[in-house]
């Protein structure tokens, strides 16, 4: 199979401009990070997978005081 180079030019303008809109997608989820106090907060996957711990130890860390936690929305989240 042979394409010609106008036919690969719109095909790599393409895959380009998928790319920048992937770039876009990730800036704005940086971006969206929640923190309080300039401080970045964690959610439950991403302090398990941080900490390499199971959830079930997240939980008992949480229920004995031992890691303090912020619910926001119903969501939980940690200092980091």
């Amino acid at each position: 199979m042979n394409i010609d180079r106008i036919e690969f030019i719109a095909w790599m303008e393409r895959i380009l401009e998928r790319l920048d809109l992937l770039k876009e997608h990730i800036d704005e989820s940086k971006r969206s990070r929640n923190s309080i106090d300039g401080e970045e907060l964690l959610d439950n996957q991403d302090l398990l997978q941080m900490l390499k711990i199971s959830n079930r130890s997240l939980q008992r860390y949480r229920s004995i005081g031992k890691l303090p936690y912020y619910t926001i929305s119903g969501k939980l989240y940690y200092k980091l």
